[in-house]
């Protein structure tokens, strides 16, 4: 490693890192709460709100997520209504709002699954006794079901956290200059290809382990709460 490639090379790769976190927080903080009411709709009785839930779950997971990103930047981007809608084209006219969109919409189906499963593997005694205090669905949801169903999903959801900040450098194919743009750009203008990626690495590696070394505190945390 060329310290002088090291000292060159990090200044920016920190700018990249301000929007790889922007990126992951955004995915994190809408995809988090649009998840668990996807995962409600999956279990509702509704019929076709459940299979609408379904098939979106089933799309976002189905396929890739570099494609998800081609589709919503290039692809809606031909429609003429959306260039027309003012809304529509700033979600999806800049590449770091795609980039946005794309990760909440991907994590929200994953999300979605996590939580189901922690919700469906509840015991019905709990909610049944819940039932016999007279609470209503909704102080069950908050006070009995989604408590436990947090501590249940935390762990799979640990996982899904570190994919999303993983997954955000997608965005430099549509020229987001965050973490993996920053270090394509580098590399084109040091060739040092080595140095330059084992560093992109290490910030990623660095970012993750602060994400989950917190979850995994929340989660030690919970798990001593009564």
């Amino acid at each position: 490693m060329d310290i002088n490639i090291i000292t060159y090379a990090v200044p920016f790769l920190l700018m990249g890192a301000k929007t790889t976190l922007l990126i992951a927080v955004f995915g994190i903080g809408f995809g988090l709460p649009f998840g668990v009411l996807l995962a409600l709709g999956r279990g509702s009785h509704n019929h076709v709100l459940r299979r609408a839930c379904d098939i979106y779950c089933a799309i976002f997971r189905g396929t890739p997520m570099l494609v998800q990103i081609f589709v919503i930047y290039y692809g809606l981007a031909q429609i003429s209504f959306v260039r027309q809608n003012p809304i529509i084209w700033w979600m999806i006219g800049n590449g770091l709002h795609a980039a946005i969109l794309a990760v909440i919409l991907n994590t929200c189906a994953y999300t979605a699954e996590i939580f189901r499963s922690a919700l469906l593997s509840l015991p019905r005694g709990l909610i049944e006794a819940a039932e016999a205090c007279g609470m209503s669905g909704w102080h069950i949801f908050i006070r009995v079901k989604f408590p436990l169903a947090l501590r249940q999903a935390l762990p799979a959801y640990s996982s899904e956290v570190a994919i999303i900040v993983k997954e955000s450098s997608l965005a430099s194919t549509i020229t987001v200059l965050e973490i993996t743009g920053y270090a394509k750009r580098l590399m084109s203008e040091t060739f040092a290809i080595m140095d330059i990626f084992i560093i992109t690495a290490a910030f990623y590696l660095a970012i993750n382990v602060i994400a989950l070394t917190v979850l995994k505190l929340i989660e030690r945390r919970l798990s001593f709460t009564r």
